[in-house]
């Protein structure tokens, strides 16, 4: 899927080593793919919170020279994904404030579905904002608390605020990581193999910091992280489970666990069960890259058709000043993806891809496959289709712009000019994600709101 559907960030946290803020810069590396538009670490030394964030990649935003002035044993970082129109720099994270306990930076991955409401209430009570952010909201929570300790403020702030929230705080002297009732979105908790703990997004972080992976921070739990003990545990709310089951579709890396299983596992399975659900015959089975990749395999192990790498990614294509014209779109896809010709001229293909948002990307795959000489070109999608936004951490196209929501699938169909098109169904895609509708949420495939 390369058509304008995206989480809106990652978060980390490191607490008791001495190469902290590095270690954050390595594990925002490993979750960039979760935003791309601004990049921060905040850390602290016991005495002051140090931040550095800015607009672009975290290889931009940072260098050696700017980590060294993020000295301390603990640190907090964000990669963000700005809406189109809203990318200043004040919208960047971690939200740093100095207040009457001190100072704090609080890093959240996530939307709050009341943060108007909470919003217009502080306002009128005198709070100034300086962002559009609704993490904002939670610096002023606290800060206007009438709680003694920051813990109990804490408490108090995310009692006050509804959604979905994997959120980090850190002060000078403790680190807080929290997620909301629900467990949306991923937050895990692991151990540095030198000292000290990792929370993140996703796993995939690490491994590449050499940590290991302890469990998952529960839906509704609060972790207090202290020098020289081990993490201790609130439940701040009952847990009722409805994670985001998008992230084993589209936004989780490959390579992490994710509410407690493989990412690429539940993509394979994906795929087997729409090779179950909607055969078709064909000469091969070739993915859309990255995003199709295991979802194809498990498709042609299934299936017994060979998987072929039909189609090429170039990773090196950005953002283009050039006037998005149609025949510059048409361009731009091809800059991207470029069909592998001697392969699959004359041939039946089966394209992959984890779903379809707009349907412009496709229609353009579609065509430039036929192009190339596919004799037929039949597009599996291993998701159901996407009919409805998300409300709760993704940037979506409104509902008017979503083709499913406005075409049937034989209309679709007809619009990308396939020689057939197939979903996944819900069953099929609980069943592959070893789930039931009771404990994920599926309201970007059935408008089923869970907040």
């Amino acid at each position: 899927m390369l058509e304008n559907m995206n989480e809106k960030c990652a978060v980390v946290g490191i607490f008791g080593h001495k190469e902290a803020s590095k270690l954050a810069y390595f594990s925002l590396h490993a979750l960039q793919h979760r935003g791309q538009e601004a990049a921060g670490i905040s850390s602290s030394d016991g005495e002051k919170l140090h931040t550095i964030k800015d607009r672009g990649l975290v290889m931009r935003v940072f260098n050696e020279k700017k980590l060294s002035t993020l000295s301390g044993k603990s640190a907090i970082g964000h990669t963000r994904y700005s809406t189109a129109g809203n990318d200043s720099i004040l919208d960047a994270q971690p939200v740093f404030a100095r207040y009457d306990l001190g100072e704090m930076a609080i890093v959240h991955n996530g939307n709050l579905t009341n943060a108007a409401e909470v919003r217009n209430k502080l306002i009128e009570k005198g709070a100034i904002f300086q962002t559009f952010m609704d993490t904002e909201n939670l610096i002023h929570l606290i800060a206007k608390s009438e709680k003694k300790q920051l813990l109990d403020r804490i408490v108090d702030a995310v009692q006050r605020i509804e959604g979905a929230f994997s959120l980090v705080f850190l002060s000078r002297t403790k680190m807080f990581a929290m997620r909301d009732r629900h467990g949306f979105r991923p937050l895990s908790l692991g151990r540095i193999a030198n000292g000290g703990y990792v929370v993140a997004s996703e796993t995939c972080a690490f491994d590449l910091i050499g940590a290991e992976f302890i469990r998952d921070v529960e839906p509704g739990e609060l972790l207090i992280f202290e020098e020289d003990k081990a993490p201790k545990s609130i439940k701040v709310f009952e847990p009722t489970p409805k994670r985001c089951i998008f992230e084993y579709v589209y936004f989780s890396r490959p390579d992490s666990k994710v509410f407690g299983q493989s990412v690429y596992q539940m993509r394979k399975n994906m795929g087997k069960e729409l090779a179950a659900i909607k055969p078709v015959e064909a000469d091969m089975v070739i993915p859309v890259p990255d995003g199709g990749v295991p979802a194809a395999i498990g498709y042609a192990q299934a299936s017994g058709i060979p998987y072929e790498m039909g189609i090429m990614r170039n990773h090196y294509i950005g953002r283009t000043f050039i006037e998005p014209t149609q025949e510059m779109r048409d361009l731009k896809v091809k800059m991207k993806l470029s069909p592998m010709t001697d392969i699959i001229k004359g041939k039946r293909v089966i394209v992959i891809d984890d779903s379809i948002v707009r349907g412009t990307t496709s229609r353009r795959i579609v065509k430039m496959l036929k192009e190339a000489g596919a004799s037929e070109v039949h597009m599996r999608i291993s998701s159901p289709p996407t009919t409805d936004p998300c409300y709760y951490g993704v940037d979506t196209p409104d509902k008017e712009k979503l083709i499913a929501a406005n075409m049937s699938i034989d209309e679709i169909c007809e619009f990308i000019e396939a020689d057939s098109l197939a979903y996944l169904d819900e069953t099929s895609l609980l069943k592959s994600v070893n789930a039931t509708e009771d404990n994920y949420c599926t309201a970007c495939f059935t408008g089923k709101y869970i907040v």
